[in-house]
């Protein structure tokens, strides 16, 4: 690292866009990740759509818990 930076030119907030949405990324057990990713080929989904269809049903099912 240099002892100091120039930031004369620097313009705040050049990459700020409003109303973006962050996308997490979510890494999963590499052996449920591969558990994951033959049952959605047998079903014939993508493994996103697989693990979100999961935590649909227990995000729903902890709703009613509460």
């Amino acid at each position: 690292m240099k002892r100091e930076y120039d930031f004369s030119k620097a313009v705040r907030g050049k990459f700020y866009r409003k109303g973006a949405e962050l996308r997490l990324p979510i890494y999963l057990d590499p052996k449920l990740q591969k558990k994951l990713e033959r049952l959605a080929r047998k079903k014939g989904k993508d493994v996103g759509e697989m693990v979100n269809q999961l935590l649909r049903k227990d995000v729903d099912f902890l709703e009613e818990l509460m």
